[in-house]
């Protein structure tokens, strides 16, 4: 009996032990249903070559030889990876399709005696309800964009206003980018698929009712585009504009990006890509400063030269301002204070009128 989603919450809620994805490693690497585990029946180059056999020789050689990996493979895993779990013990398997390599391995699986169940269509039909939940239809949630110059701390505010109790959707730790051409993180950014799944989550999460607060980003994080019901519902929330003096941005960003101005090397491989933008002169200033180790006066020259103009250029008129003179722990608590104030009282009482 295979089991099958008709919701993202039936997915995210399913009951189950241990959700367990067969498919080769490079197919959970892309994307996978979130917390499944990979034990895969086939690894890449198995894959690899039993498709091959099947297109250049003959299908049933190619499934001949595919049941030999795939019960091969199967009985490692329980022999190694399986093999503390009691009688008791239920999970779900799935594959890309729920075709042969989830159904061959739940069967293994129930003869044992555990009580396993496989996805019904697999992992193309949780990817199915991703999609329709972020490009085919409207989001329920009450967004509140909180929008700022570049180093107005929008990303710590975040974190203060969830540790109040406020619903945030955090879209950089999502993307695992800072969301500038200087925002790489470690360990590089997930897949699109990835990024979409792992938003969706998030999303289902957040009770619709009340306002979530998100900071305003463009059309991308990074290389990740956001899906179609997210940036709609963005164009259509109000704005909450933080203001901070050039000073406090400045201090802010020496320390909130030293790895990346510690790296002259890995830094200018990024501004050289503005000089078609902004100029060989200006990028070779910076360049000395960044060999000098000037860091804050090349975060100025950054900010006054390249960011702020980039902004103001794509700025929107916001409903409300909250001001900033220090970026330290005391400004953000009261920053966040007053956000929660107009979200409370004034923004998320108001209905947002149509972007066009």
């Amino acid at each position: 009996m295979a089991l099958e989603f008709s919701t993202l919450a039936d997915v995210h809620a399913h009951g189950f032990d241990t959700v367990i994805d067969v498919r080769s490693p490079a197919e959970f690497a892309e994307d996978h249903i979130p917390g499944a585990i990979n034990l895969p029946v086939l690894d890449n180059e198995e894959r690899a070559r039993v498709g091959t056999i099947y297109v250049q020789e003959s299908p049933f050689l190619a499934r001949k030889l595919g049941a030999a990996l795939v019960f091969r493979n199967a009985a490692n895993h329980i022999e190694h990876h399986l093999r503390h779990h009691e009688g008791g013990w239920r999970p779900l398997v799935y594959c890309w399709r729920g075709g042969q390599r989830s159904g061959s391995f739940a069967w293994m699986l129930q003869q044992i005696g555990w009580r396993a169940q496989m996805v019904s269509g697999g992992y193309r039909s949780y990817r199915r309800l991703v999609k329709r939940y972020l490009y085919d239809e409207p989001l329920p949630h009450r967004l509140v964009l909180l929008d700022g110059e570049t180093g107005s701390a929008k990303t710590e505010l975040l974190r203060v206003l969830q540790a109040n109790g406020v619903q945030v959707l955090d879209l950089e730790a999502l993307a695992n980018h800072r969301g500038s051409l200087l925002g790489a993180r470690p360990g590089g950014q997930p897949s699109q698929k990835a990024f979409e799944g792992a938003l969706a989550r998030a999303l289902c999460a957040l009770d619709p009712r009340e306002p979530t607060v998100v900071e305003a980003e463009s059309s991308k994080v990074g290389a990740r585009i956001l899906p179609p019901a997210l940036w709609n519902a963005m164009k259509l929330a109000r704005r909450i504009k933080i203001i901070a003096p050039l000073e406090a941005r400045c201090e802010y960003l020496v320390q909130a990006y030293d790895d990346v101005l510690s790296n002259h090397d890995q830094l200018m491989s990024r501004l050289d890509m503005l000089r078609r933008i902004r100029g060989h002169d200006t990028v070779d200033n910076w360049a000395a400063l960044s060999l000098a180790g000037q860091k804050y006066e090349l975060t100025r020259a950054l900010i006054t030269e390249h960011y702020d103009p980039a902004y103001f250029k794509s700025s929107k008129a916001p409903v409300a301002l909250v001001r900033m003179e220090r970026l330290d722990e005391t400004g953000l608590d009261k920053a966040a204070a007053r956000i929660e104030w107009l979200i409370n009282h004034f923004i998320s009482l108001r209905p947002s009128r149509s972007v066009r």
